[in-house]
């Protein structure tokens, strides 16, 4: 059974910090593309940051220089989202994504969620 469970989220005040954990498991995910998203409320969901299977990176402008995503392939993947300068509209639900293209057929799962609120 495929999961992207999320982990790490949580209450922080402005300019505060957080790292954010996807464990990937049920299959390989090491040729997938990972990414985090966000969801705010009354908003739709959009794209924070991607990590390509090679660790080529993908940000939002309104994250770039403050998150980083990286990747652990040793085992079963593990994908990190390292917020840094958090601001109050960073608050959301940040989902985990993982995506590829294997032979025609595409695979896109996601992770159930973990709120981010950013307030003092």
């Amino acid at each position: 059974q495929v999961q992207l469970v999320e982990s790490g989220g949580g209450l922080v005040q402005p300019g505060g910090s957080l790292r954010l954990s996807c464990a990937a498991s049920g299959r390989s995910f090491s040729s997938y593309t990972m990414g985090w998203y966000r969801q705010a409320p009354g908003k739709q969901r959009e794209l924070v940051a991607t990590i390509g299977a090679g660790g080529t990176t993908n940000y939002a402008d309104s994250v770039k220089g403050r998150f980083t995503i990286s990747r652990d392939n040793a085992k079963n993947t593990v994908v990190y989202l390292q917020m840094n300068s958090l601001k109050p509209e960073d608050t959301a639900v940040y989902y985990c994504n993982a995506v590829v293209t294997l032979i025609s057929t595409h695979y896109n799962y996601w992770g159930q969620g973990t709120q981010v609120t950013v307030s003092s």
